[in-house]
């Protein structure tokens, strides 16, 4: 008997033994694996993404304001980056790309608690979670830098810190998470490959918010107020679009073919609208100018955006010349009609640009390039992803419109939003930063 007790138990050990064994495999494969190639193209795309900012939007808008407001401008950016940077790891990546509920990541990575050298986040399983966490971090540092682009020459520098800071953590960081991060926007089946809902149409309507409720600048619409230096400015856009790649192939979250679509694409309906709004000031105004150009540029990086992963070449050069002439008459006659004063049109590029972008992904979103086997856009019989896109861009506009007056209003009530008028005259730079570009 004891001798078949001792066969038994040989017997059971070789059988879990030839468990393991045949499971070893699967829980391998099962386990996350770094992957070199992905990583190394993350870590450029995370460093071309925060060229965007700075130096790219830095100088994009600071050559467009005036001379005596150069200076506040580009410091507007720089700090803008330092704030969110230290935001985004105190609580932004935590309310934007953990588990919690529709709206709100949960707490569990508050000062970036638990992040190792070995840890991932199931978004990015071939790169390390720092990496991953790094670069949506650019995302999250130049969608409010965007903003200042329509309140520029006016607002106290202490009020936009503070401005900034609030949004990014009530505003950007649970549309972040909606969309992407396990919300319902990305419950809904909004497509937003790389930032036309999350980054482009919030800053925009962000940004048509806070000019609304600061008032135009002094003199708008009866004083001139050409850009001051225009070479700037074109710089700051090449810089902005070469950045770009980064954000859009960069949002394959590895080297893949799917990046390298994303990359040309981005390619195509850049140029595209950059023609578009080229002709279309040529036709109406009689001259093509620079900063059209560089606008229509920037108008088709913002368009291409949402669609960057899922649309061939002909979707893309639709989608620029489409967002090149639109984002035309929105930045020149519609705000003219309307009044307002977007200051570097914020909202004529960026909000519309976004809203064009998202729209069209639902009608040139096609299986062959996100793949699986279903229809995705209205290209593949599916008008219902257009549907879709359109119930995402007014879930945006709302909940950030809402929560961005509340925020100002705070801000206003407490310490003040708008400079006095002497300042406004005499210009940002000397009085809040006591300097001037000679």
């Amino acid at each position: 008997m004891l001798g078949s007790l001792k066969g038994n138990k040989r017997g059971a050990a070789a059988i879990v033994a030839a468990t393991l064994l045949w499971a070893g495999p699967a829980l391998a494969q099962d386990a996350p694996k770094l992957d070199t190639g992905d990583t190394a193209w993350m870590l450029t795309s995370t460093a071309l993404v925060l060229m965007m900012t700075i130096p790219g939007l830095a100088l994009f808008y600071g050559g467009m304001v005036r001379k005596m407001n150069v200076l506040a401008t580009v410091m507007q950016s720089f700090a803008v980056c330092c704030l969110i940077t230290v935001l985004w790891m105190i609580a932004g990546y935590s309310l934007a790309f953990t588990e919690g509920n529709a709206v709100f990541g949960g707490l569990g990575q508050f000062f970036l608690a638990g992040m190792t050298l070995e840890s991932v986040n199931d978004l990015a399983k071939t790169i390390p979670e720092s990496v991953f966490m790094t670069f949506q971090m650019t995302f999250a540092i130049i969608t409010p830098a965007l903003i200042a682009g329509a309140i520029a020459d006016r607002m106290k520098f202490s009020a936009l810190l503070w401005f900034m800071g609030l949004w990014s953590l009530l505003v950007y960081a649970p549309i972040a998470h909606m969309v992407w991060g396990g919300g319902f926007m990305g419950g809904l089946g909004v497509l937003d490959y790389a930032g036309g809902t999350v980054v482009h149409i919030n800053a925009g309507v962000a940004g048509l918010v806070a000019a609304l409720v600061l008032g135009a600048r002094k003199g708008y619409g009866k004083v001139a107020m050409p850009p001051h230096n225009l070479v700037l400015s074109v710089i700051g856009a090449a810089l902005l679009w070469v950045g770009w790649f980064g954000f859009n192939a960069g949002s394959a979250v590895g080297a893949s073919a799917n990046a390298g679509m994303a990359m040309a694409v981005t390619q195509i309906a850049t140029a595209a609208a950059a023609l578009a709004w080229m002709f279309s000031e040529w036709a109406v105004k009689g001259k093509p100018s620079v900063l059209g150009i560089i606008s229509g540029a920037v108008a088709g990086l913002v368009a291409i955006t949402p669609a960057s992963g899922f649309v061939g070449p002909g979707g893309a050069l639709v989608i620029g010349i489409v967002s090149g002439i639109i984002c035309f008459f929105a930045a020149t006659s519609v705000k003219n009609a309307l009044g307002y004063d977007d200051s570097l049109d914020a909202f004529g590029v960026h909000g519309i640009g976004g809203i064009v972008g998202a729209i069209l992904t639902g009608v040139f979103a096609t299986k062959a390039i996100k793949g699986g086997e279903d229809a995705v856009g209205w290209v593949d019989g599916n008008f219902g992803q257009v549907i879709v896109q359109i119930e995402g861009v007014l879930i945006t506009i709302v909940y950030c419109a809402v929560v961005t007056f509340i925020v100002l209003k705070v801000v206003d009530l407490i310490i003040g939003l708008r400079v006095d008028e002497a300042t406004e005259r005499d210009g940002l730079d000397l009085a809040l930063h006591g300097e001037t570009i000679q």
